[in-house]
């Protein structure tokens, strides 16, 4: 029988290329400070803490309460209500609704005006996912090839592939809302602006019209088909060549998904004007009541919103309200902690 190795003990040690360099870093001699937490550091840090997230709180629902608000709601849904003659099935589309209102708070600044849809589930996976990026960044291929994920939007009736392909464009909403004011009995319309309502870098970037040569989108887009539920082709949504196609500002807004079931999403802006105390009324073009853009069927609704904005953008109340919350428990327990020091401090002395 052998007998057993002496050099058992150094048989698994590593070859002298296999050790770590003999330095500070890979030795772990570095110098590292590592705090003793103390009442002398603990406790001003919460108190410091959550002073301050008071402050920003106070001043975060301060400014929100600052924002004037003026919502108007058109679904129809009920007798009695307004535009309750657009959910029928047998009335003509478009149909004309009016709604009129007064605006009995100053509006500071540029007032924007917002559609909200309530109930309407834009972050479901299979909907969120149901559009051709390749098709909306201009790519020529993916035009007249739509992906599989567009599907049962990716081609129509006759195989003809759907430009812009997807539930969410085919969704689009569509109403034409005009507002007028009335000035000595006569009503004016009040311009709305449509530019700039969109993310840059959706508009610049993420969105393009696609390209060949010197030919126009119209015929560019021919042997494609528009969205079931659109009225018009894509390269028709506006007269104005950059607000058209896939950069149509209108267009974009929408394909942004929402998070939540009830959303606003920015429809125009009102510049400038000083509209207190004023009749106006909202004309109504709806291409999209319990017919074809059936919010009745799924328990929706749907609103005008006109708001003002400020530094922090609109109006949200849970922002401020998280900020004092969490500002006032950082500073409670700061309190509790500064309790229990000082009242055992004594027996720790003595302890020691």
């Amino acid at each position: 029988m052998k007998p057993p190795s002496r050099n058992f003990a150094n048989k698994h040690e590593p070859l002298p290329s296999q050790r770590p360099d003999n330095t500070a870093f890979t030795q772990q001699r570095l110098p590292a400070w590592q705090p003793l937490l103390s009442a002398s550091i603990i406790l001003p840090f919460f108190f410091l803490i959550g002073l301050s997230f008071i402050g920003i709180g106070i001043g975060l629902h301060y400014s929100s309460n600052s924002i004037r608000e003026s919502e108007h709601d058109y679904t129809g849904a009920l007798d009695g209500e307004d535009c309750f003659h657009c959910t029928s099935a047998n009335v003509s589309r478009p149909c004309l609704c009016n709604i009129t209102f007064n605006i009995t708070e100053d509006f500071q600044g540029a007032v924007f005006v917002y559609y909200e849809l309530s109930n309407f589930y834009q972050n479901h996976y299979r909907y969120m996912i149901s559009r051709d990026e390749n098709q909306l960044s201009g790519d020529l291929y993916s035009l007249k090839n739509p992906g599989n994920e567009c599907a049962p939007y990716r081609v129509n009736s006759e195989q003809k592939p759907i430009a812009p392909c997807g539930a969410v464009a085919n969704s689009m909403f569509n109403d034409v809302i005009t507002l007028y004011r009335n000035q000595n009995g006569t009503y004016v319309e009040v311009p709305l602006d449509g530019k700039g309502i969109s993310w840059w870098t959706d508009y610049n970037i993420k969105f393009r019209n696609p390209t060949n040569g010197n030919e126009s989108l119209e015929q560019i887009f021919q042997g494609t088909e528009k969205p079931n539920r659109w009225i018009t082709k894509a390269y028709n949504l506006s007269s104005d060549p950059n607000n058209t196609g896939f950069i149509n500002e209108d267009f974009i807004v929408w394909m942004r998904s929402a998070a939540l079931p009830t959303f606003r999403k920015l429809y125009r802006r009102i510049e400038s004007g000083n509209f207190k105390n004023e009749k106006f009324t909202l004309l109504f073009y709806l291409n999209c009541c319990s017919t074809d853009y059936p919010v009745v069927s799924f328990q929706g609704r749907k609103k005008i919103v006109f708001s003002s904005v400020s530094w922090m953008g609109g109006k949200n109340p849970f922002l401020g309200i998280a900020y004092l919350v969490f500002g006032s428990l950082c500073t409670l327990f700061a309190i509790i902690m500064l309790v229990v020091f000082i009242k055992y401090q004594g027996k720790m002395d003595d302890d020691i």
